[in-house]
């Protein structure tokens, strides 16, 4: 029985891991969406990189520095490898598309090197890991099933830290303080790629239960996967109808953006609620996205694919919704889940600024303003996407 326990968890591993994988198409579509078609080769091409570096940063490095060892009784250890390696390029995934149209190739790859060797590693050390921190005061007792600090809000804290270095898009605020507004090129490929970011979802949550061999973990998996779904439809309702309230319009980017904020807050917890709670914390999440791309604009923080609204805010907001939901007095209680948005929130932002800016000085993050004129597709990778567009400026 043993021997099938372990057999159908290390199947389950695997199946989860597929389905997280599927992530990685699913943000470069929704980018490559909603970049100006200048750009989209630039976007592609830092997305696979993404995944091809930050995964073998993580098979050399950064495993075992986030768990100390590649021992496991449970299932194969080469599927406990790929199930945690999946979710590596996430965090740079984040980052990545909130300064798209203005970033270069190679500094960003050199970031993305640091982060699936140290950076995230230590992240995950000190969460779901190793734990270098316990038995000190610093030890943390946050609950986060998933990631929605240690995956979610460290992709956003990144960003914050390169989007504060790096400036905003050519042209995109003025002199004035207006906002320019620069529409998206492909709304199909938003949509497409919000979509397989959903079905991705399904993996990054429900395997993160980490067992589905017994009937107690079949139904704990089942539960998570339903929760998940209903904080992400929550949250694109609550944009749709936020939305018509108050500019008589349906904006799907928004919408969708909506569903990922509830997704991003669902995932700390979604084993641990009823099947109401998620309606709760996904329409929270949705508000959240509605309430702040517009007052990250108002700080010139611009962000093309409002990855700060989706996830460093509700990657906050779900961590919290867990000590407000779940608290139990023991293992979880809100001082718990505040400590480790804190002291994450702090480690990840903090060294990436530094390690951002060092990389800065040795070679700009930013485009120049010829470049961005142009377009990223020309001057980083000499293939346009659409080379029969006429460049828009």
């Amino acid at each position: 029985m043993s021997d099938f326990n372990y057999i159908i968890d290390t199947f389950f591993a695997l199946f989860a891991m597929t389905l997280i994988i599927v992530m990685v198409p699913g943000f470069a579509m929704l980018e490559a969406g909603l970049v100006r078609t200048k750009n989209v080769s630039a976007v592609l091409t830092v997305n696979t990189l993404i995944y091809a570096i930050a995964s073998m940063g993580f098979l050399l490095i950064g495993y075992t520095v986030a768990f100390g060892s590649w021992d496991n009784d449970n299932m194969s250890k080469w599927a406990a490898f790929l199930f945690q390696m999946a979710f590596v390029g996430k965090v740079i995934n984040i980052m990545s598309g909130g300064v798209s149209e203005r970033v270069k190739v190679i500094p960003l790859m050199l970031f993305t090197v640091i982060v699936s060797t140290l950076l995230y590693p230590i992240v995950v050390n000190i969460s779901w890991g190793a734990d270098f921190l316990k038995g000190t005061f610093l030890d943390l007792h946050m609950y986060d099933l998933a990631g929605s600090t240690v995956i979610h809000s460290t992709g956003g804290w990144a960003l914050l830290a390169a989007i504060m270095i790096i400036g905003p898009r050519r042209n995109r605020y003025t002199k004035d303080g207006k906002i320019n507004v620069i529409p998206a090129s492909n709304i199909p490929l938003v949509v497409l790629g919000a979509f397989l970011l959903w079905i991705g979802w399904f993996g990054f949550n429900g395997g993160s239960v980490g067992s589905i061999s017994s009937k107690e973990s079949a139904d704990t998996v089942a539960l998570t996967i339903l929760n998940t779904n209903t904080a992400g439809l929550a949250g694109a309702l609550v944009v749709a109808v936020l939305g018509y309230l108050r500019y008589k319009k349906f904006d799907i980017t928004m919408i969708l953006n909506g569903a990922l904020g509830g997704l991003v807050a669902i995932t700390a917890g979604p084993d641990l609620y009823d099947i109401y709670t998620p309606i709760i914390i996904g329409i929270v999440g949705g508000a959240l996205v509605e309430l702040m791309v517009p007052i990250f604009d108002k700080f010139r923080l611009d962000d093309p694919v409002g990855a700060l609204s989706v996830h460093l805010v509700n990657g906050i907001w779900g961590t919290l919704a867990v000590g407000i939901f779940a608290s139990n007095g023991d293992d979880i209680t809100l001082w718990g889940q505040i400590k480790g948005i804190i002291v994450i929130g702090l480690f990840a932002f903090i060294s990436s600024y530094i390690i951002l800016s060092i990389i800065n000085k040795l070679m700009p993050l930013r485009a120049t303003d010829e470049e961005q004129l142009e377009g990223l597709d020309y001057s980083e990778c000499g293939i346009e996407a659409y080379p029969e567009f006429k460049k828009s400026i």
